[in-house]
């Protein structure tokens, strides 16, 4: 139960912010929210112990359970780290955006969002059925693209959020589509369930779709190759944002997606090549392209798309562990997988910092350009401290926490070269070679991040805007995830024990039991530990790149490398718009006359097709009553009134015809022994008819449009075959019962609900709501138009005054 409340808080405090930032001044409504990942982050902490002893919790609401979607949570190893995160992190940058944004901004609808992006997030990572998670996921895209649109008046924010939203919700929907697919395989939305029977289904001819839909999902959550181009334009939001999101959070939704979903897909073959392939590939690009960025957020930004490369080809191999029959083999593949979660948390550690760290340069420089920027280690030593402890965390090198995770990575690229699944042959030492070139342009631009913007000479004059370290309440939280940094370093097997152990408990239940598979994390294996081997390489090549950084760095202005996925992305969404306002201005007219042929045509069309395809005219005069003189001569006056509208020249004889018509359908209902219906449609067409007196009166002068004889033709056509199509329809209904008829059941009317008239009764009790929600409707057109009349006649009053 305590699972669905922590979902849930996030939700209930955004809605009453509002409400409270009305009544506190704005600087302190940063400190009421703080309550609430703080209080959430201690809540999860004491689920620690029990989840690391093997235990897990469950709690399910019912929801739809005629469909089997019911808000179920679960909480495991695997979700509880994803919720540390969300609610530590979360913690930390609300400290950290308390002293960022300015008090005129608008930081209450800033929390809002926040919050509400919060509590997506955990949604996304406690809910066991996927029907739920698929809710709470694209939320995640909602609250991100009004986060990353915060400040709506810059172009590019809109650009950005508009960007991130088309991608992530793009790849959300497949991915529900693929989560429909494992429900008509298996019959069960749970994830739980789903694993447990799944083994039965791997040979459906759903089961690859489904895998690859739901890939698609995670890879363009996690900005993965090539759908990563989202995320460095979404550096338009405020730096608490970039911090959160795009550092430690959403873009870690595709990377729980993967890790959750492998004991799933984890043995196929198309599965490992997919996300270890794209993953060591978006780790190589993401780190090439970084170096080439002057804007340090941007920079950051690549670094992220790299960083999750190198985790998501760590879930890759460790996928692996599933199709090897050899026990001790799949304990090593498995340990990729841990060398991903370690990662997946030391990442979240020294990018949050280093976003952080951006943010005050630019807070308090007015500029993240790094050609404008230099010199600053001995005005903002600590800011300097804690970037570098981010960088060289980032870069791999001791005593940082990103150092043990690195080796950890080379060493499972490194067995690669000797799987002996899944026919990997040469490509298995080719990941070495990529992980260890992607490495090296990784020192390079931490270099970057330090050298070129805290060493050298200092580039802003201090007259323009005077230069000194961030305020203490900014310098908080990254210090703390500095701190984090060295002491995870120091101490990395107590979250081995306590929170990656049972981790890897939810990825691989079948090896939960052996010890093996959590390794003993150790800084140190020796001269002759390769890996080791490889981050001197990376530190020798690296360093000399930085140097000669200025005559190498031309390569990116090579004519394919030029070419990039923006320019298509943006020539497609281009192309889009201008093919859809092509597209619309062919059938939006503005002609009443267009419109009715369009949905006639469809209707003749479709449903008169349909039922000639599938044989359903068939006409059965049998069973009907014979025809007396009288009803044909008021239906022959109906025909004669119907076929005069078309010709007459006045609306007030327009307005008498159709009174005629409805005139006589109220006889037609006497004849035939309905006075109910009968009274019921003289008040209606009387009503009607006075209506259509009273708004006739106030249009302008009737000019009959002329018609050329073909267009003439053509209504004519139309006329006559959608009259024809529904009076064969009629007929054949009439003829033809393949039910019994309903209005048995009102013909107790009395007995039921008290009334002697049916069509009243009808009205007012059997379809009491449907009456009251049309009647609601015409209340709020009503309203509607009488707020145009008056917004359109204050507005004219306006525009006089100001003449």
């Amino acid at each position: 139960m305590l699972l669905s409340i922590i979902i849930f808080i996030p939700f209930l405090a955004a809605l009453f912010i509002p409400f409270i930032h009305k009544k506190i001044p704005n600087k302190h409504i940063g400190w009421v929210v703080l309550v609430v990942p703080l209080f959430l982050f201690i809540a999860l902490c004491k689920y620690i112990t029990a989840i690391a002893n093997g235990e897990t919790f469950i709690h399910t609401i019912k929801w739809i359970d005629s469909a089997g979607i019911n808000f179920t949570t679960y909480l495991d190893g695997l979700s509880l780290i994803f919720g540390l995160l969300i609610t530590g992190v979360g913690t930390l940058v609300i400290l950290y955006s308390i002293y960022y944004l300015s008090e005129r901004e608008a930081i209450g609808r800033f929390y809002v969002y926040l919050l509400i992006f919060m509590g997506a997030m955990l949604g996304v990572v406690f809910s066991d059925n996927l029907m739920v998670l698929y809710v709470f996921w694209e939320l995640t895209s909602i609250s991100s693209f009004l986060l990353i649109a915060f400040w709506y008046h810059r172009k590019m924010s809109r650009y950005g959020a508009q960007k991130s939203m088309l991608i992530t919700v793009s790849g959300g929907i497949g991915m529900l589509s693929g989560f429909i697919m494992l429900h008509s395989m298996t019959g069960s939305f749970s994830v739980r369930e789903i694993l447990t029977m799944i083994g039965g289904f791997t040979d459906h001819k759903l089961f690859v779709p489904a895998m690859l839909l739901v890939l698609l999902g995670a890879f363009t959550k996690s900005a993965q190759f090539p759908f990563h181009i989202w995320l460095p334009d979404a550096m338009e939001a405020p730096t608490p944002v970039s911090a959160y999101l795009h550092s430690a959070t959403m873009v870690k939704a595709g990377i729980y997606l993967v890790a959750r979903f492998m004991p799933i897909f984890g043995g196929e073959a198309i599965w490992f090549y997919l996300v270890s392939s794209v993953g060591i590939f978006t780790l190589f690009w993401g780190s090439f392209s970084a170096v080439r960025q002057t804007d340090l957020k941007a920079l950051l930004a690549y670094s992220t798309i790299s960083q999750l490369g190198l985790i998501m080809s760590l879930l890759g191999i460790g996928s692996a562990a599933y199709a090897s029959g050899i026990q001790t083999q799949s304990i090593l593949y498995a340990q990729a997988t841990f060398a991903a979660l370690f990662h997946l948390v030391n990442h979240s550690t020294f990018k949050g910092a280093l976003f952080m760290v951006v943010g005050i340069v630019d807070h308090e420089l007015g500029t993240r350009d790094i050609r404008r920027l230099g010199g600053l280690m001995p005005l903002m030593p600590i800011t300097f401290t804690i970037a570098t402890i981010g960088s060289f965390s980032m870069a791999g090198l001791p005593p940082f926490n990103g150092f043990l995770s690195k080796e950890m990575f080379f060493e499972s690229v490194l067995h690669m070269r000797n799987l002996d699944v899944f026919s990997v042959g040469a490509m298995g030492s080719l990941f070495p070679v990529i992980a260890w070139i992607a490495s090296v342009f990784t020192f390079v631009y931490c270099l970057i991040i330090v050298f070129r913007t805290f060493f050298g000479d200092l580039k802003l004059e201090r007259d323009d805007r005077p230069i000194q370290e961030a305020p203490v309440g900014m310098l908080i939280a990254p210090s703390l995830l500095s701190l984090l940094v060295i002491g995870i370093f120091f101490f990395p097997n107590v979250i081995g024990q306590y929170i990656l152990k049972p981790a890897m408990a939810a990825v691989y239940p079948s090896l939960s039991n052996s010890e093996e598979l959590i390794p003993h994390i150790s800084a140190w294996h020796g001269w002759d530990y390769f890996p080791l081997i490889m981050t001197v390489g990376v530190i020798v090549i690296g360093v000399v790149l930085y140097m000669y950084l200025r005559y190498w760095k031309k390569v990116y202005t090579v004519t394919p490398l030029t070419w990039n996925l923006d320019s298509l992305y943006n020539a497609i969404l281009m192309k889009s718009e201008k093919g859809a306002a092509t597209i619309t201005k062919t059938y939006m007219t503005g002609q009443l006359k267009d419109y009715l042929v369009y949905i006639f045509g469809f209707f003749i069309v479709l449903i008169g097709g349909m039922l000639l395809w599938k044989g359903g005219l068939s006409i059965n005069f049998e069973n009907d009553a014979p025809i007396t003189v009288n009803e044909y001569i008021i239906v022959t006056v109906m025909m004669g009134a119907g076929i005069a509208l078309l010709f007459v020249g006045s609306r007030m004889t327009a307005i008498v015809l159709n009174g005629v018509l409805g005139y006589s359908i109220a006889i037609l209902f006497v004849i035939f022994r309905a006075p109910d219906l009968a009274l019921t449609q003289i008040i209606i067409e009387t009503v009607t008819t006075a209506l259509f007196l009273l708004c006739f009166y106030f249009l302008p002068e009737w000019s009959k449009e002329k018609s050329t004889t073909f267009s003439k033709a053509v209504k004519g056509a139309i006329a006559i075959m959608v009259g024809s199509l529904v009076t064969v329809i009629a007929l054949s209904v009439q003829g033809n019962r393949m039910f019994d008829s309903i209005s048995t059941y009102f013909e107790n009317a009395y007995e039921l609900a008290g009334g002697k008239n049916i069509v009243n009764t009808i009205l007012g009790d059997f379809r009491a709501f449907d009456t009251m929600l049309e009647v609601v409707v015409l209340f709020i057109a009503g309203v509607g138009v009488y707020t145009l009349i008056k917004l359109k006649g204050r507005k004219e009053g306006q525009d006089v005054e100001d003449k």
